[in-house]
Formats: structure tokens, sequence, C-alpha cells
């Protein structure tokens, strides 16, 4: 009888598994009907689930709180009745990976109340797209809930469907995001950092991240027991994981649902449609572009950012850059370690608007005004946000007055080592991801924003999509990047970018600083061919884009230059046109405002061919693919400088064999014969 009775539950969608829910279900679905997202209580319990095709994606899954002063907000809840509402628009980016997005989904608000005397309320607002699903919490303004002291967080997310591999770093770890990936089971998991993908047997792409954290500790993803996974809120200095005034909202949690790897990097546009659009009005002073600098021979140890005998940052050095910039057509030269405090303990001693004694800042930016080129700032911490913030308005001033409209920011401490003061003068640490720098990195961009600065974090909080609201946050770090092709031990393998394409990039734009043509780091070669290097320009997105390597290295690599010179960084559209997580991917972008097309491709340590389907291009026009790619004997077991370049007549609607040889890649030009 019991068995019956949960099967006719089932069919209902009542009930999943062996567990009834004992109050009724709302169910709000998809605008094309076919991913769903459930809540209902199961013994009091708040739980949701999502359903693809009428099959658990995620099972029942728990929704909760610990709160400071009244326990925990999860037993003897009861839920109100839902309201709805439908959202369907095409909005345009400023800069990005494609120039119009679609934001469909259909939306459900449910009350959740507590039976007992406080009867505190939250409300669970889910959004359901077509490719996934976001939700999140709205604390509303009440006597009993007003000062939320929460310490932590107990939604879960239950993965369904048998077993399933997993991609993911792990979180709360000394190096931040920087940590090459696992591939392990899910249920081998530990704390990971989001995004995190899942792939399951029969070949759904799952992936878990947050959307919009404004004012909020970011969260890791902890395995409880299994598949079952639960938030875990970052720490505070104050012992809680976030505190708030009533009426709030967290920011979302969000599930990307994709039958393969490429339409999970297209799922993304979940991220940035769950956050609010721009608030910074008119944005054209945010000028995607590639960029130089003093940096690479930093990390080979050949020049130092401390100032001495190997300083980096010379009045000369950056003239010399500058001069390179304009010949090759390079809109900035970033400089690193001009201003004094390096390197200091904590970064206690620097100083945002005060130049070393041989870096002339006003010779500087008038030599490279006069080039047609512009200093990009930076503004390396040491994790003193703290006393970043008090000199942030002198530092922004500083730049905006001597023409820089771009600024790197660093924050080079262990997790749990940024350093803040109390009102008091108390010193206090906290986390890269915690609340107070959920805070402070929106406080940059806003204060940025009104010097007319874009912003490329380094060493930042987790990107969740906030570019679309403040659209000067250009891009960030938040992975291992090339820097760890110069001294990392062991370097990024070649399975580090089809990894990062399904991953870290769901998450919005990454500075990987690619081009480094000499494939040569302090002691040995990069794991890459010359061909890959180039290929990353396109696989890998960013609005700002690095040509990392030294000019003297870039005048010996002609054809290589040539195309970094020439290679776009702002879109029309993208298509991921195949890939499989960590081992290959190729993707086609279309300039922005252009009718040409750029296309790039990675693989991991095994070469491959990959059969191209251009049926993306305008059927039966004839184009001429210029392309680069591994030359024979090539590939990281071979001679990892063997690159071909080419032309080939081909038509919209062909397809193209292109072999990538181990470690190796290519990178493609498709221009419509006029």
């Amino acid at each position: 009888m019991l068995l019956w009775l949960l099967g006719a539950l089932a069919a209902l969608g009542l009930a999943s598994g062996a567990a009834a829910q004992d109050e009724v279900t709302h169910r709000q679905c998809s605008p094309d009907g076919e991913l769903c997202f459930e809540i209902g209580t199961e013994q009091t319990i708040p739980v949701y689930r999502v359903l693809r095709d009428g099959e658990e994606v995620i099972a029942p899954s728990k929704l909760g709180f610990m709160l400071r002063g009244a326990g925990k907000w999860q037993n003897g809840v009861a839920l109100g009745d839902p309201t709805r509402a439908s959202h369907d628009e095409t909005w345009e980016q400023p800069w990005g990976e494609s120039r119009l997005v679609i934001d469909r989904y259909n939306e459900m608000r449910v009350p959740m109340t507590e039976r007992g005397k406080t009867q505190r309320r939250i409300d669970l607002v889910a959004r359901v797209f077509d490719n996934g699903v976001g939700f999140r919490y709205d604390f509303p303004r009440q006597d009993q809930l007003s000062d939320a002291i929460i310490d932590g967080e107990l939604t879960e997310f239950v993965l369904a469907g048998g077993d399933a591999e997993a991609w993911w770093i792990p979180g709360g770890e000394w190096n931040r995001y920087e940590f090459l990936y696992n591939a392990t089971p899910a249920r081998e998991v530990g704390i990971a950092h989001t995004p995190i993908t899942f792939r399951r047997a029969d070949g759904l792409h799952i992936a878990i991240h947050e959307a919009a954290l404004v004012d909020y500790s970011a969260f890791w993803l902890q395995r409880i027991e299994g598949q079952r996974f639960r938030t875990m809120l970052a720490p505070s200095s104050g012992g809680w994981k976030v505190r708030r005034e009533a009426p709030f909202h967290t920011p979302w949690r969000a599930i990307l649902i994709a039958g393969d790897a490429p339409a999970l990097y297209a799922a993304a546009d979940i991220v940035l449609n769950l956050n609010e659009p721009n608030a910074l009005g008119d944005v054209s002073w945010v000028r995607p572009h590639k960029y130089v600098g003093i940096w690479w021979a930093m990390h080979l140890d050949t020049w130092s950012w401390n100032d001495g005998p190997k300083h980096g940052a010379t009045t000369q050095h950056a003239m010399d850059y500058i001069d390179f910039a304009a010949r090759h057509g390079f809109k900035s030269v970033l400089v690193e370690g001009w201003n004094k405090g390096w390197w200091s303990e904590s970064g206690r001693n620097f100083e945002f608007a005060e130049a070393y004694p041989d870096f002339d800042m006003d010779r500087v930016t008038a030599y490279a005004k006069s080039k047609g080129v512009e200093i990009m700032g930076h503004h390396e911490t040491a994790g003193n946000a703290g006393l970043y913030e008090r000199q942030l308005e002198e530092a922004y001033d500083y730049y905006q007055r001597h023409g820089v409209h771009s600024v790197k920011t660093g924050y080079v401490a262990d997790a749990g080592g940024v350093l803040r003061e109390d009102a008091d003068g108390t010193e206090q640490w906290e986390y890269h991801d915690g609340q107070y720098m959920a805070r402070h990195h929106l406080l940059v961009a806003k204060r940025a924003a009104a010097h007319e600065i874009a912003v490329n974090a380094h060493e930042p909080i987790k990107d969740t999509g906030l570019r679309r609201t403040y659209p000067n946050l250009v891009s960030r770090e938040g992975a291992r990047g090339t820097e760890y092709m110069a001294w990392g031990e062991p370097p990024n393998p070649p399975s580090h970018e089809p990894t990062l394409v399904f991953t870290r990039m769901l998450s919005g734009p990454f500075d990987l600083t690619p081009g480094i043509v000499s494939l040569q780091g302090r002691e040995s070669l990069l794991p890459n061919t010359l061909a890959r290097q180039l290929a990353d320009y396109v696989v890998i997105y960013s609005p700002i884009q690095m040509a990392a390597d030294l000019p003297e290295n870039y005048a010996k690599a002609p054809d290589a230059l040539a195309f970094i010179e020439q290679v776009p960084v702002d879109w029309e559209r993208t298509k991921v046109l195949s890939g499989e997580i960590g081992q290959y991917a190729v993707i086609a972008r279309q300039r922005r405002g252009g009718d040409d097309w750029w296309v790039g491709g990675v693989t991991d340590a095994d070469a491959r061919t990959v059969d191209l389907d251009l049926s993306f291009l305008h059927p039966d026009t004839r184009y001429v693919a210029e392309i680069w790619r591994d030359g024979e004997g090539g590939g990281i077991d071979g001679n990892r400088f063997a690159m071909v370049r080419e032309t080939r007549a081909i038509r919209g609607g062909d397809r193209l064999a292109i072999e990538m040889l181990a470690g190796g890649g290519f990178a493609m030009s498709l221009r419509p014969v006029r």
C-alpha cells in the first residue's frame, strides 16, 4: 500500500525516491516546459528539486539557515501560496562574448514561514530558464528578523541520476582559486570552489555556481555524503558568516544544465541574467583592447617589482614598451611595481599615488599620449584591502589626472590573509571571498567608475556576473594563469585550458595573459605549442588580452605576432563548436560589428583531429581562411615551435579538418571575399 501511494505521488510530481513530501508542492517550469523547479516540505523541512523532461537532475535538497540568537531556521516551516511572473527580453552588452543576450524565464516566489512562536519568514524566489535554474532567499522586513546574523547557510544540492564525474578546485585553501583542477568522481569531492562542473554517466552536464554576489559571503560547496552537497559560507573576522539588516536577499544559487559541454558554456548566460542591469549609465569609456607590459620579465626573475638594480618599472623601460605598443597596435602598457611600498609585509607601506624615484609618471603618460597609447595602472595591495580603501580616492584621482583609464588590482596574500582595520584601529583578517571582500570589490568598482577607470582584479573574489551591473569590471584572474608557466611546479598542463572553458569560464572573463611565443619559462619550455599560445586568445575570453611575452621574443616570431596584432577582443556572437571537459575545446567568435569570424582550438596531451562544421557562416559565401596550426613534427613531444601559417579558400557550410598535435592547437581567421 505504501509503495503504491509513493508511486502515485511521484506520478503527480509530489514525491521523489523513497521520501514523500508532506505538503503540496509548488512547481514552476521553464518557458519551453522541459525544466521544472519544485519546492515542498518533507517532515516540515523545506526542500526543492529540479527535473528535466520529468527526470530528476537535483533530488530533494534541503533549504535553511543557522541564524545567530534564534537557532536553525529549517524545521517546522510552512509554505505560502506562490506568486508568479514571466520575463522575456533581449538586452545588449556594452562588451562581451556576445553582443545580445536573451533573458527569458518563468519566476515563482514562495513565502516560507516558521510555525513556532517566532514566525520568521523567508521567501524563496526561483527563476527557471530553458537551460538552468537560479534561486535565492529574500528576507523581508520583520521585527523578529531585522538584524540577520547568519552563521551558516544550509542550502543543499543532491545530484540525481547515478554516479557523476566532477571537475573542481579546493575551496578555503591557501592559494585562493589558483589550483589545478581535480577530475574525480563526485563522491570524492571535498570542499570545492564554484563553478564546479559535473557530468553524469548519461552525458548530462551540470554546473553549480552563484550569481550577483553582493554584500554576502561567497560559498564553497561541501560534500556531506555520497552526492549530497551543501553551501559552506566563507568565514569573516566577526565570527558570523554574514550580517545584514532586513530587507535583503542572498546571491542567486545557480544550476546550469545542458546535454553536452558546448551547451553548458552557452548556458552560462544565466549567470549574467541573474544580475541587475547596468547601473553606471554611459560606459563608452570602457574600451576592450590588447595590452603589453612590464610583467613577464619579473616572473622570469630578470626584473623585479622592488626598487633596486633589477627594478622593472623604470621610466626608460616604460617608454620602450610604449614604442613597441605603438608600432604594433596595442592600446595600453601595463606597468607593475611603479609605486612605493614593494614588498612590505601585508602591504603596510604601499603608497598608491607616489612613484619610485626612477619612474616619472608625468613623463611616461605624456609620452604614451604622444604615441596614441595609454598606461594601464597597477595597484597591488598584498592583501591589505583596508589600506587600499583609505587611499582609494587619492589613488584613482591620481590615475585620472594622468589619463589612465584601466587598472589591474592585486591581492597577493594567502587565504584568510586579507587585512583591514576596525574603526578603533584594531586589525582584522578576512578571506578573499568573505562578506567584507564582496563589499570591497564593489566599492573599488564604484570609485573607479566615478573616475572612468576599468578594473581587472587579480587574486579576486570569484566572478558572479556583476560585470552586467558594473561594466567597468572588465576582467579578473581567479584561476591559475600564465605566470605559473614561468615558475609553477608543475606548470599548467595542456588539459588546463580545455578544463577552464567548461568550469572557471562559466563565471566570466579570465585574464589568462597568453602569447608567450618564446615558450620559455625560467628553467624549462612551456608544455604548449606555439600555435596553442595563439589559440588561447580565442578560446579563453577576456575583453582585455595581454601580449605577455617580451618585445624581443615577438621580433623572433613574426607569424605569431601577426595573429596577435589582428585578433579581436570584443565579439558579436560566440559558438562552441565542439569540446569535452579537460580534453579539447573549439570556439568560434564573430568580431563585434564585423562579418569576420575567428576560431581557436586547444587540446590536452593527446593529438586529435577536429572536424569543423562551418555552417555558422553565411551559406555559399566565399571566405579566405587564414590558419595558424601545429606543423609537422610538432607537439610537446616534438618541436613545439613547428607552426604552419597558411590560407585556404572555403565557403559557408563547408567542413574543415584540422589536426592539433599533443599540447597544441590552432587559430584561424575567416574573412568574406569581397
